[in-house]
Order: C-alpha cells, then structure tokens, then sequence
C-alpha cells in the first residue's frame, strides 16, 4: 500500500469518481437489479455537498478507488446514530483490485471517525459483496443484524460496524 494515498476528492476529479464507481460496481453485478442507483453513484458533487469524498490515488495522482464518508443525520447516512460515522460508496477500479486500495480507504475511514471522536464506524453493503464483507471482518467490523435493511424488497442490506 505504500504506493497509495488517500485524501479528498477535488471537483476536477468528481467525474473520473463517479465513473470508476458506477464500473465498479457494474463489473461486480451490484447494478443488475438496481440500474437507478448509478445515477446516485455518479452524482459526486451531489455527495460531497454533504458528505466527504475521498480518493485512493497511486504515485501518478491517478484515482484509483474512492469512498464517502457521512457523519450521523446528514443526508448521505443510512444507518449511522449519534457518534457514528458512516461511510458508503466503497469502489475500487477493477484494474486496480488485490492491491490494497480498499484497505487504504477503509483505514482512511476509521482514521477520520476517531478524529472526529465517533464511538463507531458503521456501513451497509450488499449481501453478494462477499469480497468486501472478508475485508471489513479482516479489519475488525463485526455483523449487526438488527441493523439490515432493503430500500427495496430485491436488494437486501447487510450492516457491519467497529467499536472504536
């Protein structure tokens, strides 16, 4: 990972973000079933109005993967509570998958949750995401059932969360 930083997205990037997350997500077949949401997924300015956005860049500043990060009650959580922070988003480019880029942006997560002083870092993800769901049980989040949901009857939502 030493190759890889991460920090915030700038506006110049918002397109080139939004387009690896709607491929991302495209080539693992999390759109199948939910071909709106790439309209969501594009819309970077719209999530960073609210939320921050970062990027995983390699040594050429090329964006290589990108997340979001709500804190609880603004309009891009889903499932965050008081002192929780969320974050939502997760892509990777899938040239650029086994290389650690969602470690990077998970521990850029968790990084900003204890500056902000949050309890918790909490996600929902698709229940096919298996690859991510080995990532987040490899970094120390833990499943919460009592906290799965659907926005839809078809797409079931899995929650994970750390203690902090």
């Amino acid at each position: 990972m030493s190759d890889i930083r991460v920090r915030p997205a700038v506006p110049a990037e918002y397109e080139v973000v939004g387009e690896l997350t709607v491929t991302a997500y495209t080539v693992g077949g999390h759109l199948d079933d939910e071909p709106g949401y790439a309209a969501s997924l594009r819309d970077v300015a719209g999530r960073a109005a609210s939320a921050d956005v970062l990027v995983a860049v390699d040594d050429d500043d090329q964006v290589l993967g990108s997340v979001t990060v709500a804190a609880a009650g603004s309009p891009k959580a889903e499932v965050a509570r008081d002192g929780e922070v969320e974050f939502r988003m997760l892509a990777v480019a899938p040239g650029a998958q086994g290389r650690g880029v969602g470690e990077a942006l998970t521990r850029a997560v968790i990084d900003i949750a204890r500056q902000r002083r949050a309890h918790r870092v909490v996600l929902s993800s698709r229940d096919r995401m298996t690859t991510a769901h080995r990532l987040y049980q490899r970094l120390g989040f833990v499943r919460c059932p009592e906290r799965d949901w659907s926005p839809y009857p078809a797409i079931p939502l899995l929650a994970f969360s750390l203690d902090l």
